[in-house]
């Protein structure tokens, strides 16, 4: 495997530098970059010019710029030993580029990991259940709305999210009554999506719509009757429920509920996390750090698997993955807890401006301490994330849809299930592993380009990231601000692709990388 990686990352190596060149040449030919000093009527403007000659080597060839530009981007390759220079850019005040690549790409990577992973889980999530669910109601109605959603312009969506999920919403929340027709639709809406999800006959499709309509719409009254929209929480019961919900849920997923073991180790996680909960908001108050978030979130993997491996008996591997899944879960949980009881307090530092933001990443002079900076990121995310998301999120449901139904019908799922395996058997173990292989190439290229930066998003939402940057580097001729986005996104593009390739051999044990 060593030897294709280093095979394959040679290749894309030479690649990289023709391409490079070429993206060096056409930028520094396309516009002037002192155009706007000799228009200026400064009374130094030729010291100016000067300065940006000098700055910029404008007085060198084009061939040899690049080769002086890439001698700097080469020292890159060699962290903490050489100083990373890409050159500086004159469109920014002569800031260092590698100081707006950083700036620009955290920016980005924040916001494409949020909506990357909700589009994987939901999109996988739904084009499996789709896919399972042929030709019936709710098959039909989520190919409707993909092909809508797919079809619908970004910038449109991302008004409308402004409109409804901003603008609207916060006007609810300034006033958060919940009326009795609101709690009818409410439990009318997931009566009918968990109706068209189980299926079966008509009786125990009554039955499902029956009791999502009552435990959806009575949770809504509920959170309206006890204030919860201007005080939200959790809690201790609320984190004990939903560790239970998750306990059984990625159980039947992952190993299947007939398996004792699993189960009661998933349990047990809850209920680890159930007495640590007072204790832990103690840590919260006075150690509210990133670190002490990251070790949190490796001590409950490892809750997980020594639960496992303590009580797995025969089968401590699957089991202990489950509990590690789980304990993980209600962790995440316990977590949101803790950021929405800042939510009083951070709602009167914000007086006017909304809870749901539209426009940056941040709140300019915001104080506060790691969860109100938590609760203001999210703030932020919340509505760029869902634009983002909701695209990709339509493409994974139709590609996993697609993938899952030629799987299913292949001679080895069949002899699957003559065998006597159990359905969620076939599904999750041979099906659905095979089905992921189309899956993992569209995501590696999903991910590559939209750390590259979603432009159009970005502008929408005022989100200073990879996009602007490139936008900004085209506008002004800008050449060193350009090759830093070329060399950050192309890099990236042969990770991804290389991280791909090596999934198949994870997915596919019939394929070998050698």
């Amino acid at each position: 495997m060593l030897t294709y990686i280093l095979r394959r990352l040679g290749a894309t190596t030479l690649v990289l530098l023709v391409a490079s060149f070429i993206v060096y040449t056409l930028t520094a030919i396309s516009q002037d970059p002192l155009n706007d000093l000799r228009g200026s009527s400064a009374p130094n403007r030729e010291e100016l010019i000067a300065f940006r000659i000098e700055q910029l080597r404008l007085d060198l060839p084009i061939p040899v710029r690049y080769f002086t530009w890439l001698g700097g981007a080469a020292k890159c390759l060699v962290p903490f030993v050489l100083e990373c220079d890409l050159g500086r850019s004159f469109s920014r005040s002569y800031q260092p580029v590698t100081e707006a690549v950083s700036t620009a790409a955290a920016s980005t990577i924040q916001l494409v990991t949020a909506a990357t992973i909700v589009a994987i889980i939901f999109g996988i999530t739904i084009g499996i259940l789709t896919a399972l669910r042929q030709y019936s109601g709710f098959d039909y109605t989520v190919t409707f709305m993909t092909f809508i959603v797919y079809s619908l312009p970004i910038f449109w969506i991302a008004v409308l999210l402004k409109e409804f999920g901003a603008i609207r919403f916060n006007e609810f929340l300034n006033d958060p009554v919940i009326t009795i027709p609101a709690v009818l639709i409410t439990g009318a809406v997931w009566g009918l999506i968990i109706m068209s999800i189980l299926g079966g006959s008509w009786k125990r499709r009554l039955i499902s719509f029956a009791s999502a309509f009552v435990a959806a719409g009575g949770l809504l009254f509920l959170l309206g009757v006890t204030g919860w929209f201007e005080r939200p929480q959790i809690g201790i019961i609320g984190v004990i429920l939903t560790g239970i919900g998750a306990a059984f849920g990625v159980t039947a997923i992952s190993t299947g509920l007939s398996n004792r073991r699993a189960l009661y180790a998933s349990l047990i996680t809850v209920g680890v996390w159930a007495a640590l909960y007072q204790p832990l908001q103690f840590l919260f108050f006075y150690v509210p750090t990133a670190w002490m978030l990251l070790g949190l979130a490796v001590a409950a993997i490892g809750i997980g698997i020594g639960v496992g491996v303590l009580i797995g008996g025969d089968g401590k591997k699957e089991t202990a993955r489950t509990a590690a899944i789980v304990s993980f879960i209600t962790f995440f949980v316990v977590i949101v807890d803790r950021v929405m009881l800042v939510y009083p307090d951070y709602v009167d530092r914000i007086p006017g401006s909304g809870v749901i933001a539209t426009i940056g990443s941040r709140t300019p002079g915001l104080q506060g301490d790691m969860w109100f900076q938590i609760l203001d990121g999210f703030a932020h995310l919340v509505l760029p994330t869902i634009a983002l998301a909701l695209v990709s999120l339509a493409a994974y449901t139709r590609y996993s849809r697609a993938s899952l139904l030629e799987v299913m019908n292949q001679d080895y799922v069949r002899t699957a299930r003559a065998k006597g395996l159990t359905e969620r058997t076939v599904v999750v173990r041979h099906a659905m592993r095979n089905a992921l292989i189309p899956i993992a190439t569209i995501i590696a290229f999903d991910i590559g380009a939209l750390i590259g930066g979603a432009v159009i998003t970005e502008t929408i939402f005022a989100w200073k990231g990879m996009g602007a940057l490139f936008v900004d580097g085209l506008d002004h001729g800008d050449v060193n601000l350009v090759m830093g986005f070329f060399l950050v996104t192309g890099i990236l593009a042969v990770v991804f692709n290389l991280i791909a390739d090596l999934l198949y051999s994870a997915l596919d044990p019939r394929i070998r990388v050698s």
